[in-house]
């Protein structure tokens, strides 16, 4: 993918704008709406916590960020779960932050949409943390084929993909 570093700055900075503008959206999946919080937009841009995604991937999943709600909003059929028990950052009454571990579960939904003008594969993960709403975690796009030409919907950790 050949871009500039004024391209993606430009990209990222119009994404985050919108991405800040974004409303609870309503799922007819769940019959609830589904937040836009920090922790999706961190996910967009650190693979880990405090670990930037390379730029190339961050650039290819902010460019489709305007996809996100409308796909969520038009999802009427869940294509994958996966649930795990996964150690999440929470934020104490204190302040401090502590790695609990917690019953996590991933929503996938995917779409085919038009975005710049071609069509894109996209998948939108939702992810709900046990005792929290459902919260917009990532958008992949491109995903990949296995040598049988099956997709591969995830590299095995819905965390860092």
């Amino acid at each position: 993918m050949e871009f500039s570093i004024e391209k993606f700055n430009s990209i990222k900075n119009e994404a985050e704008e919108f991405y800040n503008k974004i409303e609870p959206v309503y799922c007819p999946y769940f019959s609830e709406k589904i937040n836009f919080n920090n922790k999706g937009w961190e996910h967009l841009i650190f693979k880990h916590w405090n670990k930037a995604r390379i730029i190339e991937d961050q650039y290819a999943r902010l460019r489709h960020i305007k996809l996100a709600p409308e796909i969520i909003k038009n999802s009427k059929t869940l294509q994958g779960v996966l649930t795990a028990n996964k150690f999440e950052r929470v934020k104490k009454k204190n302040g401090k932050w502590q790695q609990l571990l917690k019953t996590t579960t991933y929503y996938e939904f995917i779409a085919v949409m038009e975005s710049h003008n071609s069509k894109v594969r996209v998948k939108i993960i939702v992810k709900q943390i046990e005792g929290g709403d459902k919260f917009f975690f990532s958008i992949i796009p491109y995903w990949g084929k296995d040598k049988k030409g099956d997709r591969i919907i995830h590299s095995g950790d819905l965390e860092t993909d």
